[in-house]
């Protein structure tokens, strides 16, 4: 099963934290790290914005990613979230090893 990385940004720490406690409690993900200190400049409603927020870096693997896209819109509070995958190519057998059992529910 291919191991993704997915990007999100919270506007702030607590929504990233609440975010990424789900999300792990839940199996959707093993593990997310969150990356404070992003400044992200983007086009919303027309008009150029510039933001604090909080990156995620969220890893699971792609048949969960479906549950876990669901799951992030349901708990983050932006209108349109930034959430984007990217498959890795390669990577430590064991992690990514980890990384699936990690992500499948609870017998």
């Amino acid at each position: 099963m291919p191991v993704l990385l997915v990007h999100c940004t919270c506007p702030d720490p607590d929504s990233a934290q609440r975010i990424a406690r789900a999300l792990v409690e839940e199996r959707l993900a093993a593990c997310v790290s969150r990356v404070p200190g992003l400044r992200s400049t983007y086009r919303w409603d027309g008009e150029v914005q510039t933001d604090d927020e909080v990156l995620l870096l969220i890893k699971t693997c792609a048949d969960r990613f479906d549950a876990l896209s669901a799951r992030v819109l349901e708990l983050h509070p932006n209108e349109l979230p930034e959430l984007v995958a990217v498959e890795a190519r390669a990577g430590l057998a064991p992690y990514l090893q980890w990384v699936a059992q990690q992500t499948r529910p609870d017998d």
